[in-house]
């Protein structure tokens, strides 16, 4: 039986070399991409056609931020598809991130630069806005989203004959401290892209408490510091020209800086799941690439207690759909 394997934001950067990697890895998987920009994965799509004449790759029009995307996409996938082998939640956004330049100069220069330049942390801010639905987008898009297409996905996901595999892409940016269960969406923050990633961590181990019996396996990687487009629009063109060779440098001294999206897509297929750690890729000094689980600091209680929150949210937001179709079909 052929594997089937959804990837969200497949179009470029980590999500198209994932495609790369899984097809170069088994040319018979049925392929499909899950992009919002269906021009921009056409492209995708002939270019890994061209690597891979005879690959089954197929599309599938999904903006993740948009809950109304993610219901019809799913329906659609489910009508072509009776199975899911592997579904990569990829897809991400960071908006208008805004640097610290002040904190940016003194790390650089600081024993601290390696850490700075692997999380961001005390260096990156975002300037999130509400979507049309009522969610804040950075929520909504990283994570809320991906949590409605894996409730609707579980007729294929939970099936008797097969185990399937859910795999978030996080970040080494997801910190607790980012996060609060009194504020999910992050409205009151500065940080709402850490905080969405953090909420995947906890997220990951929830659906593995939930569903692990039915044969619904979660798992999260980081894939290191990697330049994508994401990556190039927190700093202007110039910057990057100015300290890509420092970057080399460190790269001698950490494992952390994959740099590009083929190395920074190594831990895509964990070899083994621990529902408490994140599969980092990693590359050498020399190059090399290599996997290694790193323990998460996320807690069961607060893992479960976002869980019921997220379901209660799922309830609203459906309700919220269906009220806004009566209101259409009364007013037609």
């Amino acid at each position: 039986m052929k594997k089937v394997v959804l990837i969200t934001g497949a179009n470029s950067g980590i999500g198209l070399a994932l495609c790369e990697r899984l097809l170069s890895q088994d040319a018979h998987l049925q392929l499909c991409l899950a992009c919002r920009n269906m021009q921009r994965a056409e492209a995708a799509r002939q270019a890994l056609l061209v690597s891979h004449p005879q690959a089954q790759v197929t599309l599938l029009h999904l903006d993740v931020g948009n809950m109304r995307s993610v219901l019809r996409a799913a329906e659609e996938f489910k009508q072509k598809y009776n199975r899911l082998d592997y579904l990569y939640l990829n897809a991400g956004i960071m908006p208008n991130p805004r640097v610290d330049h002040k904190a940016f100069y003194k790390g650089l220069f600081s024993s601290n630069v390696v850490h700075m330049f692997a999380t961001g942390e005390g260096l990156l801010t975002q300037e999130d806005k509400v979507t049309p639905s009522g969610l804040q987008e950075v929520f909504a898009t990283n994570l809320f989203g991906h949590f409605l297409l894996v409730k609707e996905l579980e007729p294929l996901l939970c099936q008797m004959d097969h185990n399937s595999l859910v795999i978030w892409t996080s970040s080494s940016n997801a910190r607790r401290s980012a996060f609060s269960l009194d504020d999910i969406q992050h409205q009151k923050g500065r940080e709402p892209y850490s905080s969405s990633k953090y909420a995947s961590d906890l997220l990951s181990l929830a659906l593995n408490r939930h569903y692990n019996n039915q044969g619904l396996y979660s798992t999260v990687i980081c894939p290191g510091l990697v330049m994508t487009n994401l990556t190039y629009g927190i700093l202007p063109s110039f910057f990057w020209t100015i300290i890509m060779p420092i970057m080399w440098l460190i790269r001698i001294f950490t494992n952390t800086f994959t740099l590009s999206p083929y190395n920074g897509a190594e831990a895509l297929k964990p070899e083994s799941l621990d529902p408490m750690a994140k599969y980092h890729s990693l590359t050498s000094g020399l190059g090399n690439n290599y996997t290694q689980p790193h323990k998460m600091d996320i807690d069961e209680n607060i893992s479960e207690a976002l869980y019921v929150k997220l379901l209660e949210l799922e309830d609203a937001v459906r309700k919220k759909l269906r009220d806004e179709d009566i209101d259409i079909k009364a007013k037609s």
